[in-house]
C-alpha cells in the first residue's frame, strides 16, 4: 500500500466519521432548540393564566346595533314587476 492510497483511505474514513459527528451534533442543536422553544411557550402560557386570573372578568360584549336602512320607514319598495321593468329599461338586461 502507498503512501498516496493510505491518505486517501484515511481521507476517506475522516469524512465518514466528520459527518457522522456533525449528524450528531446537527440533532442535539434541534433538540436544544426545540427544547428552548417548548420552555419558552410554557412560561409565556404560565405569564398568560396568571394575568387572566388576576385581572376582573371583562363583562360580556353588547349586541351590535342593527344598521340603519337607506330607506325612510315610511315608504315602501316598489313591487318586483315595476323594478324589473326598470332594469330592462334602464338598460341593465339586454
Amino acid at each position: 500500500m502507498t503512501t498516496e492510497d493510505r491518505n486517501r483511505a484515511d481521507a476517506r474514513f475522516n469524512k465518514a466519521a466528520r459527518s457522522e459527528h456533525e449528524a450528531k451534533t446537527g440533532k442535539t442543536d434541534r433538540d436544544a432548540a426545540l427544547k428552548a422553544v417548548t420552555d419558552n411557550m410554557a412560561k409565556l402560557k404560565a405569564l398568560r393564566l396568571a394575568r387572566e386570573a388576576a385581572e376582573p372578568p371583562r363583562p360580556a360584549a353588547a349586541p351590535k346595533k342593527a344598521r340603519a336602512k337607506s330607506k325612510k320607514s315610511g315608504e315602501k319598495a316598489p313591487a318586483l314587476a315595476d323594478w324589473l321593468a326598470g332594469q330592462q329599461s334602464g338598460g341593465h338586461r339586454t
